[in-house]
């Protein structure tokens, strides 16, 4: 194996450059939306982005992403997972570049707006009017919508975008803006529930002229996905 290395030649190889992007999603204000940064230089200045860096020879693919995360929106200890592997030979005109895209998804308040070197500015856009995206990008994001929506199907995902404690309307009201369809209140109340994944709090809210709403959370161990059924249709 040593003799191998030894006599490996690494230039006799094209080497293509390896990025991160990471799609960051939050609930804001009935809406599902997207952290989007604004470059500063070539290509595609003055354009907006999906946070992201070039991967370094000495950091893993889940290190970049954080380093990234931190650098260009000051985003820190968040849930993030690698979504897909972009691979266009034209994706991006400087040169042959390999992105892999991972997706975190944060509470709104959690985002320390802070732009990084190669970025002027950060905001948060609806992903369903999203401004004229630099690279592959919008395809990145409708990527990472679908497997949000897969997700939120399957799994008890959709904790990691709502505060600790909250209505079952407001977990219905989630579902909604994340799935762009309307739901039966006493379907998805049923379905939600027999899936074992939220417990009650013992505390309630007022939510209109009605009786005090129970506060759920979602259990400690329901992160793990449902595999063996969907929760809706």
């Amino acid at each position: 194996m040593m003799d191998l290395v030894e006599h490996y030649d690494p230039s006799k190889y094209e080497r293509p450059s390896v990025t991160i992007d990471v799609v960051v999603f939050s609930l804001v204000a009935d809406d599902l939306k997207a952290l989007l940064v604004k470059r500063k230089s070539p290509p595609f200045s003055e354009m907006w982005a999906i946070p992201g860096a070039f991967v370094r020879l000495d950091e893993s693919l889940a290190a970049a992403a954080t380093r990234a995360l931190v650098e260009e929106t000051g985003v820190e200890d968040v849930y993030t997972e690698q979504l897909y592997t972009f691979g266009d030979p034209n994706r991006d005109p400087r040169t042959r570049v390999i992105t892999v895209a991972y997706f975190a998804l944060v509470p709104y308040d959690a985002v320390r707006h802070a732009p990084g070197r190669e970025t002027s500015e950060t905001a948060w856009f609806s992903m369903f009017d999203l401004p004229p995206l630099a690279f592959d990008h919008h395809e990145i994001l409708e990527y990472a919508l679908t497997r949000l929506r897969y997700k939120l199907e399957y799994t008890a995902v959709g904790f990691q975008l709502l505060p600790d404690m909250f209505t079952l309307t407001e977990l219905q009201k989630a579902y909604e803006i994340i799935l762009q369809e309307k739901l039966d209140k006493r379907n998805f109340r049923r379905k939600i529930l027999s899936a074992a994944i939220l417990e009650e709090t013992g505390q309630k809210r007022q939510e209109g002229e009605g009786r005090p709403a129970m506060l759920y959370k979602y259990r400690e161990d329901a992160v793990a996905e449902v595999k063996t059924r969907r929760l809706f249709p």
